[in-house]
């Protein structure tokens, strides 16, 4: 079946073009949640039309959209998980937990389905999307321990450990 897509749909196409789908993700999917209308003669006519609204509301979408990707790329995020002598949890961190997480870390709620990540089920760093707008996908760290170690995330704090030096340099002059 060929559409003509209404919004932009994640994986498939932005809104005005005309794509060929299978049947049952058109009829069952696409049309009832208004994303798609059939592709007819008459609708291809307006096919520009929705493109040239489109560009326009994304390009306002991704101007509000630039400040929370600018806080979210680049952002580590520690999880501590009981694991066995392999690397592999017991368990796994879920693309909740991260959301729970950013939430928590920045004050940004971000939905689940907004991660595009696979359950992390061992140790070690791994890097994670977040689809903000079809433009806009910052890149995050997550970075799972084991429980009872240092959070490897967790900012150093260097600025307490130079006035002890200078403080001891201050005692053997005097």
């Amino acid at each position: 079946m060929k559409v003509l897509l209404l919004k932009d749909v994640y994986k498939l196409g932005r809104a005005g073009d005309v794509k060929k789908v299978a049947d049952g993700f058109g009829r069952n999917f696409l049309l009832p949640q208004g994303m798609a209308t059939l592709a007819t003669p008459n609708s291809l006519k307006q096919a520009e039309k929705i493109k040239s609204e489109a560009v326009k509301q994304r390009a306002a979408l991704n101007q509000e959209m630039s400040a929370v990707a600018e806080v979210l790329s680049g952002l580590s995020i520690g999880f501590p998980a009981k694991a066995g002598e392999t690397g592999k949890l017991y368990g796994s961190i879920t693309a909740e937990d991260v959301a729970t997480a950013i939430k928590a870390r920045t004050k940004i709620e971000v939905k689940r389905q907004q991660i595009d990540m696979q359950p992390v089920r061992t140790l070690g760093e791994h890097k994670i999307y977040i689809r903000l707008t079809m433009d806009l996908v910052p890149e995050l760290n997550v970075v799972v321990y084991r429980e009872g170690e240092v959070d490897p995330t967790a900012k150093a704090a260097p600025a307490p450990a130079a006035p002890a030096v200078q403080a001891e340099a201050s005692t053997e002059q005097a």
